[in-house]
């Protein structure tokens, strides 16, 4: 069969991915290190907000030395990583220059066991948490009940307190800094409770 022309490969990602769907590390060039940071931290973001695919271009490395792409390589390790820590569920090569990348549901992170997340951060205590507004509290505390009713935690109130300390350390390490953090934990949560009712 064929190849397909560039120009019809590129229409069809387009409308299958959409500018939403896609990051494109081949058009700023970036070092192989800020494509891994790039990357890692647009999966979890995008994993926060939404389900699906998503499409990681990292070009062919056809100006590389030896013609191999050091970005290529360095994407797939992270992506190998990433699959590990629960942020995504499958990766498949779309062409010598892309992934398609199956997003994680956002509870495979918040239940992946914390030596596989990669991350050492300690749990903040109820006083360390940031003021959050009374939506966003009472949606930490409903899915830290839907976590303890999955683990089939009778006595709910006793672990209660611990459990919505640990989901909010869970979810914020994987969101973006900035303003709108608290609009994106809400998001998140949300999404996290979704993922609880419908199973």
């Amino acid at each position: 069969m064929p190849a397909r022309p560039r120009s019809a490969l590129k229409a069809l990602e387009e409308a299958r991915f959409g500018a939403s769907r896609t990051l494109n590390l081949r058009a700023s060039l970036p070092t192989p290190q800020d494509a891994v940071a790039r990357t890692d931290q647009w999966l979890r973001t995008q994993q926060a907000h939404q389900s699906g695919e998503v499409l990681i271009i990292t070009g062919r490395g056809n100006q590389s030395i030896g013609g191999v792409s050091v970005v290529r390589e360095a994407v797939q390790k992270l992506l190998g990583r990433l699959r590990r820590a629960g942020v995504i569920a499958s990766v498949q090569e779309n062409t010598p220059g892309s992934f398609v990348v199956g997003l994680a549901p956002l509870r495979t992170l918040v239940e992946a066991p914390r030596r596989h997340r990669g991350h050492a951060d300690p749990v903040p205590t109820v006083s360390s948490l940031p003021g959050l507004d009374r939506e966003t509290h009472a949606l930490l505390i409903r899915v830290a009940h839907c976590a303890l009713d999955q683990l089939g935690v009778r006595e709910r109130d006793r672990f209660l307190d611990d459990e919505v300390r640990r989901q909010f350390s869970l979810i914020t390490a994987e969101l973006p800094a900035g303003s709108r953090r608290d609009e994106h934990l809400r998001t998140a949560l949300l999404r996290l409770l979704a993922e609880y009712e419908e199973s």
